[in-house]
């Protein structure tokens, strides 16, 4: 599979050769096995673009946490990954020691009296 780098102006005319779209990517490819010729002037120099077809597909990685936008990962420097499913925001005596080890209870509790200060 090899990349081409196809101006918009130009999509069409390298559709109507063989090139093909990789929606992944937001590129224009040619196929394996068809020539490259016709696809020159959009080739990148010393052909760089070209990768493999099985590496051009990277795994994705599994997100750690997922807030209310589905599909947005949420790490950050107090994740702590709970025992069991319940709420952070509400206490739980099983995974209050984990909250206050992590920092995570410290760095909530800062953040509402931030909140508390804002809304007097």
């Amino acid at each position: 599979m090899m990349f081409l780098k196809v101006p918009f102006a130009e999509k069409d005319e390298a559709k109507a050769l063989g090139a093909r779209w990789n929606g992944e990517r937001k590129s224009w490819y040619v196929p394996d096995g068809k020539p490259t010729e016709p696809f020159e002037r959009w080739l990148a120099p010393g052909g760089a673009d070209f990768v493999p077809a099985k590496a051009a597909v990277a795994p994705k990685a599994k997100p750690l946490s997922v807030d209310s936008y589905v599909g947005k990962s949420v790490v950050g420097k107090f994740y702590q990954e709970l025992p069991h499913d319940c709420n952070p925001f509400e206490a739980c005596p099983v995974c209050a020691p984990a909250l206050a080890s992590s920092g995570w209870q410290a760095a909530h509790d800062s953040v509402d009296q931030m909140l508390a200060a804002l809304r007097a």
